[in-house]
C-alpha cells in the first residue's frame, strides 16, 4: 500500500511537470525542428519541406545544404538587416525601461484603489486590435495627420513635418505596442519588494537618490531582465510595425522572412533567416540565464 501511494504521487508529479514540457515540444521544438530541416534542404517547389534523407538501389543518402547560411553570412543585406533589427530592439527595450520603470514603481507604490485604475489604464490598449491601434497612428503622424494639423492650427509649424515611414515613427508605434509589456513584470517585482530595506538606508543616512541606485534598482533586478526579454524578444523579428510604420530607412529581419516565404517563395533560405533569428534570441538568453544561476548560487 505504501508502494502503490508513492507510485502515484510520482506518476501525479511527472504528469504536472510534463504537461508543460509536452506542450513546449509540440509547439516549440518541433515546428523548430521542421524549419531547421527545411534550411538545409534543396529548393523543391513540388515539396516545399524538402528532402533530407533519400534510399535509391540500397543506399540511403543523406543531402545537408550549406549554402544557405554560407548566403547569409556573405549577404551585405542580410547582415545589415540583422544588425538593424538587434539595434532597433535594443532602442525599443531601453524606451520601454526608461518610461515604464518611474510608472510601475509609482503604480507599486500607490493604494489598492489606485493601482486597480493604473493597472486599468495599462490593460487598456490590449482590448483594441492590435492593427487598429497601428493604423491609428498612421492616421496621427501622417503629413495630414493629427498631429501635424494641430501643430499647424497652433503656428508651430509652416509646412507639414514628415514622421511616417521614419525610424521615428516606427520606434513611436514599438514602444507604444510593448510597453506594457516591460510595466507588467516590473510592476509585479516591485509590488513584492520588502519596503523594509528602504526604510533600513533611510535610517542609515541615505539619500533618497542613493537608496532607489543602491537599493530599489538591485532588488528590482528579475524584474528588468524579464520585462527586457519580454520586449527585445519578440522586437527583433517584429514584422508588422515596421511593414506599417517604418520604411526603407528601417529594414528588419521580419519583413526578410515575408519576401523569402511569400514573394520569393525560397523556403529554404527563409528557414535559414529563421533559425538565426532564433540563435541570436536563444544565445545571449542561455548566458543571461547562465549568469543569473551563478549569481543566485554565490549568494
Amino acid at each position: 500500500m505504501k508502494l502503490f501511494s508513492r507510485f502515484k504521487w510520482l506518476s501525479g508529479r511527472s504528469a504536472v511537470i510534463g504537461v508543460p514540457y509536452l506542450w513546449l515540444a509540440v509547439c516549440s521544438l518541433i515546428p523548430f525542428l521542421i524549419v531547421l530541416k527545411i534550411s538545409f534542404s534543396e529548393m523543391d517547389i513540388s515539396d516545399p519541406l524538402g528532402t533530407l534523407l533519400t534510399y535509391v538501389d540500397g543506399a540511403l543518402d543523406i543531402k545537408i545544404k550549406l549554402t544557405n547560411y554560407l548566403f547569409l553570412a556573405q549577404d551585405d543585406i542580410y547582415v545589415i538587416t540583422y544588425l538593424t533589427s538587434i539595434k532597433f530592439a535594443l532602442y525599443t527595450t531601453t524606451l520601454c525601461l526608461i518610461i515604464g520603470y518611474p510608472f510601475a514603481y509609482f503604480m507599486a507604490r500607490s493604494s489598492q484603489s489606485v493601482r486597480a485604475t493604473l493597472m486599468m489604464m495599462v490593460m487598456l490598449p490590449f482590448w483594441t486590435s492590435f492593427l487598429l491601434r497601428i493604423y491609428a497612428w498612421k492616421g496621427m503622424l501622417s503629413n495630414n495627420g493629427v498631429v501635424n494639423n494641430f501643430l499647424m492650427s497652433i503656428g508651430a509649424i509652416d509646412a507639414p513635418l514628415h514622421m511616417m515611414n521614419t525610424p521615428f515613427s516606427m520606434m513611436i508605434g514599438m514602444v507604444y505596442s510593448y510597453l506594457p509589456f516591460m510595466i507588467l513584470p516590473l510592476f509585479t517585482n516591485l509590488s513584492k519588494m520588502d519596503v523594509r530595506f528602504i526604510e533600513a538606508a533611510a535610517d542609515l543616512g541615505s539619500t533618497p537618490w542613493s537608496t532607489f541606485w543602491r537599493v530599489t534598482v538591485p532588488l528590482s533586478k528579475a524584474g528588468i531582465i524579464a520585462g527586457s526579454m519580454l520586449v527585445f524578444i519578440p522586437c527583433v523579428g517584429e514584422f508588422v510595425i515596421p511593414d506599417l510604420l517604418g520604411g526603407p530607412a528601417t529594414p528588419m529581419i521580419g519583413h526578410v522572412m515575408w519576401d523569402e516565404f511569400f514573394s520569393n517563395n525560397d523556403w529554404p533560405m527563409a528557414s535559414a533567416v529563421t533559425v538565426v533569428v532564433i540563435l541570436l534570441i536563444l544565445v545571449p538568453m542561455g548566458i543571461l540565464n547562465k549568469y543569473q544561476t551563478e549569481a543566485e548560487q554565490g549568494r
